[in-house]
Formats: structure tokens, sequence, C-alpha cells
């Protein structure tokens, strides 16, 4: 199949340095996504979809939902993420009695210098779990909002800028619903993909078993091969960097548009996707053509992206939800609808 040429800002072809310069910059790119993919792959056994949706939400800058029964690695996907890329990693187990300060940290007198010191909650940190947050109340829940947008916490009036890489995964048991309180739409919007984590399959069952056999489990794992980082300090805002300079033709940008805006019309959607999902279905899916070592986004990096970043923006009618209608069917149904640009 013959390709057109790719044309720069000005509508002309690139110089021959030019594209050799753009080669050599997605090849370093492609390296590091690739080691930091083979490296938590090798403590993550089977899981392949839920490691690459982590890494999608880790170069778009980000963050995800993790949604699985106990016991399918959800905590050690977020640590070991956190191992590969150097980042500093907190976890804060979320219970009904947690309050908001316990996150965001408080002001403390003392004694001392008989005046108020700003004590940081865990929030500042890189990699940051709230392992099962649907467990704490929508008050504490909130103490979220602020840093997943903004990246600042404000503490007693005084605002604190948290670290430029910072990333919220989340965990909820989907089965469990006693003592649980549903998180409200405003949160689940400011995750960037929804990660499904679910059974593995019955050969890496298999090998789980042989390698925790062995003592070659994987904490064993992570504690040996990821004893140093993949990537050092830094590495990964450059490769966030590139990827923000990923191309989208307006072909694809109409097309992912197209998408959400059909979710708002379906007949089985109460409230559709909003101007949010818009713009982390077009982030995740530049950084999914960094995964797949490209520098241009492809109508199927949208498709294969559709559900984790549309499922938990959308609300289904009662009546729907009541036949047993999913938002991924949903969402199927709007993929088959509307048109792909060729």
């Amino acid at each position: 199949m013959n390709e057109k040429p790719i044309l720069d800002a000005d509508g002309q072809a690139p110089s021959a340095s030019a594209e050799m310069r753009s080669k050599t910059a997605l090849a370093a790119i492609a390296s590091g996504t690739r080691r930091v993919r083979e490296a938590v792959g090798r403590v993550i056994v089977g899981q392949s979809e839920a490691i690459d949706l982590a890494l999608v939400t880790l170069l778009a800058g980000g963050h995800a939902l993790i949604e699985g029964v106990p016991g399918v690695g959800k905590t050690l996907l977020v640590k070991t993420l956190a191992r590969a890329v150097a980042g500093e990693f907190q976890r804060i187990q979320f219970t009904p009695d947690l309050m908001p300060a316990d996150v965001t940290g408080t002001s403390v007198f003392d004694l001392k210098t008989q005046a108020f010191r700003l004590v940081r909650g865990p929030v500042f940190t890189n990699f940051l779990l709230a392992d099962e947050i649907n467990r704490a109340p929508a008050k504490t829940q909130s103490a979220l909002l602020e840093a997943m947008q903004e990246r600042q916490v404000t503490i007693d009036r005084e605002t604190c800028a948290l670290p430029a890489i910072f990333v919220v995964f989340a965990t909820q048991n989907p089965i469990e619903h006693h003592g649980t309180y549903p998180l409200p739409e405003a949160q689940k919007d400011r995750f960037l993909v929804k990660i499904r984590m679910g059974y593995p399959a019955v050969q890496d069952e298999n090998e789980l078993a042989r390698l925790v056999a062995e003592n070659e489990g994987p904490e064993s794992r992570l504690a040996g091969e990821l004893r140093a980082p993949v990537l050092q300090p830094g590495e990964l805002e450059q490769l966030r960097s590139a990827t923000a300079g990923v191309r989208v033709s307006d072909a694809v940008s109409s097309y992912i548009v197209s998408l959400v805006r059909q979710t708002r019309q379906h007949a089985a959607v109460w409230i559709g996707a909003g101007p949010r999902a818009t713009l982390a279905l077009l982030v995740a899916s530049r950084a999914l053509a960094v995964l797949e070592e490209r520098d241009f986004v492809l109508p199927e990096d949208v498709k294969m992206l559709a559900a984790p970043v549309l499922e938990h923006r959308m609300l289904l009618r009662p009546e729907f939800e009541m036949e047993g209608v999913e938002p991924r069917e949903v969402i199927n149904a709007v993929l088959e609808a509307v048109e792909v640009p060729r």
C-alpha cells in the first residue's frame, strides 16, 4: 500500500534530516517504554491489557481506576510500576473513618516554635494508591479532586504544589456493596481510564503457581529484578513530553468527537460522556500509539481505548440497567454506528 508523505506545519514534506531526527526520537521513546513494559511483565504474570492501560495512564499524565476482585494483583501492579520508573509510592487504605486531613495533611501547632507547622499527607508522592476508594464517604473521596485535576492541594488556605509526576491509582472491588459509597460522577470523570483486572488465564495461573513453588513469586521478583529502576529520574518526564507530540490527524480527532457525542444520543444512555472524555480519549490514544512505537494515532487506537475511557463516564437509564445492559455494550454499539475514517 502506498503511504502519503507526512507534511509539516507548512504543508511541505519534511527534509531527510528532520525525518531522521524524528525516527531517532521515536526509537528512544520506544526503547524506554519497552523496558518498562518488559520489567512490569516479569513481575505481573498475565494481565497484559492491564499493564498496557497502566502505562497509557502514566504516559498520558492521567489517573486510573482499577476494578477487580481481591487477589488479582491490583496493588502489586502499581507498586511494580512505581519501582520501574523510580517513583515514590504511597498507599492509603480508604475506610469509613478516614478523614480528608488523613489524605492531604494538616497544620499542627509546634510548641517549640510557637507557630503552626504544615504536616504533609501521603498525597505528596509520585504514585498514590487509593486502596478500596469506595469504602470512604464522599467527603474523604473529594479530598483527591483538587489533587487529581490541578496537581495541587490546599491545606488551611495554603496551596501546595504536588510533584510533576503525580498519578492516582484507585482500586475498588466490584462484588462488594456492603459498607461502600459509590464514587460521585465528578470523581469518576477525573480518572483517565478504568482498568478491569479479571482472573488470569489458566496458563498464567499455572505459571504463577510454578513460580511461587520455586520461591520466585511476584513479590520476590519485585524485590530482586527491580532492585534498580528501569528508567532514571527525569526520563519519564521526557517520555511524557514526547507523547504530547504524537500527531493526531483532523480525521481521527473528528472521529473521537463523534464517538463521544454519540454516547449522549444512544437510547440506553441517561447521561453521556462529557467534553473531558473527548480530551481523555485523545491523549490516551497518543499514549497507546507510543506503546505501539508510532508517532501518529490510528483509528484502531481510539477503538481499543473507547471502553476503558468512556464506560465509567456514562450513566444508563434505569430501565436498561434493570434489563442487564452494560456500558460496554452501548460503547460497542456506538463504535459500530460511527464511521471509521480511512
